[in-house]
C-alpha cells in the first residue's frame, strides 16, 4: 500500500496514515472507488485493503445486489465517493468494527473536509439545517422541493477560508451523515461543489480541477483505551495549485 506497482496513475497511490492493532487510517486518492459496484472490475480500495490486511476478511457489513450477487466490504465503517480523495478508516477486527460504528451512530465520529464551491458565499461561517431525502429525479438526493421516501435530518456547518467573486473554498463539518450530504446541502445553498457532475452538471471545472473538488481532510474518533485517534490527509496537488488560482483572483 503506497508503493508503486505495475499499474499507473493517481489510483494507485494508498498512503496509510496511521495503523494499530485496531484500525489503519488510509489517505484514499480521487478516483479509486471504495468497493466494487458489481458492474465493473476497476480496481478498488477494498481489494488493496484485503491484501494489506488479509484479517478484514469478513469484518463489516457486505452489500446484497438486486441479482443476488455479495459485495464485501472488508473493514468498512463509512466510504466516501470515487472522486473524493482523503481520509477513510478500516476496522481490523469485528470489535473494532462495532466500537467505531456505534460511534457513527452516536455522531461521536468527527470529520472534517475541504471544499471548492461556485460562487461567492457571504459571511465567514454557517450552518445549513435541512432534511435530506430522494430527489424526484432518479438516482440523485435533494435537500428541497419534493422529496421521495423517508426524509432524514441533515446538519452541516462550514467556514469559508478564501472568497472569490466566482468561486470559495471552504472548510466543511457534517455533523450527520447522509448519502451526498455535503454535496446535496452545499447545491441547497446556491453553491454546489466544483465540478460534481451530478449537482452541477454542465457547469465549467475552475481552476484546472478536473474532479469533485471534495477532500476528507481530518477524522477523529475514540479507540478502546479511552484515546482520542485525529489523524489528518494533506491537501492532494490539484487542491494546492486551485488554491494558488482561486487566491490569485481573490477579494
Amino acid at each position: 500500500m503506497g508503493k508503486k506497482t505495475e499499474e499507473t496513475g493517481e489510483t494507485n497511490r494508498v498512503k496509510v496514515l496511521y495503523e494499530d492493532e485496531n484500525y489503519a487510517i488510509l489517505n484514499k486518492p480521487a478516483g479509486l472507488i471504495v468497493h466494487s459496484d458489481g458492474k465493473t472490475d476497476e480496481p478498488s480500495l477494498s481489494a488493496r485493503v484485503l491484501k494489506k490486511y488479509p484479517e478484514t476478511k469478513g469484518v463489516g457489513e457486505p452489500i446484497r445486489l438486486s441479482d443476488g450477487r455479495i459485495i464485501e466490504r472488508p473493514g468498512l465503517v463509512h466510504r466516501l465517493d470515487k472522486e473524493t480523495s482523503g481520509v477513510i478508516v478500516i476496522a481490523r477486527n469485528a470489535r473494532a468494527y462495532g466500537y467505531l460504528k456505534k460511534q457513527f451512530k452516536q455522531r461521536k465520529v468527527r470529520k472534517t473536509y475541504l471544499s471548492y464551491v461556485y460562487g461567492k458565499i457571504k459571511g465567514e461561517e454557517g450552518i445549513i439545517d435541512n432534511p435530506i431525502g430522494r430527489s424526484r429525479k432518479f438516482g440523485l438526493w435533494s435537500a428541497s422541493g419534493k422529496l421521495r421516501g423517508k426524509v432524514r435530518e441533515a446538519l452541516t456547518e462550514y467556514k469559508v477560508l478564501i472568497r472569490s467573486p466566482k468561486a470559495t473554498k471552504i472548510e466543511v463539518y457534517p455533523r450527520t451523515g447522509r448519502t451526498h450530504q455535503i454535496r446535496v446541502h452545499l447545491k441547497h445553498k446556491s453553491h454546489p461543489v466544483i465540478c460534481d457532475k451530478i449537482y452541477a452538471p454542465g457547469r465549467e471545472c475552475l481552476f484546472g480541477l478536473k474532479r469533485l473538488a471534495l477532500h476528507a481532510k481530518t477524522i477523529e474518533f475514540e479507540s478502546f483505551d479511552g484515546r482520542k485517534i485525529k489523524v489528518s490527509a494533506d491537501e492532494p496537488p490539484d487542491f494546492k495549485e486551485a488554491e494558488k488560482e482561486l487566491k490569485s483572483v481573490a477579494e
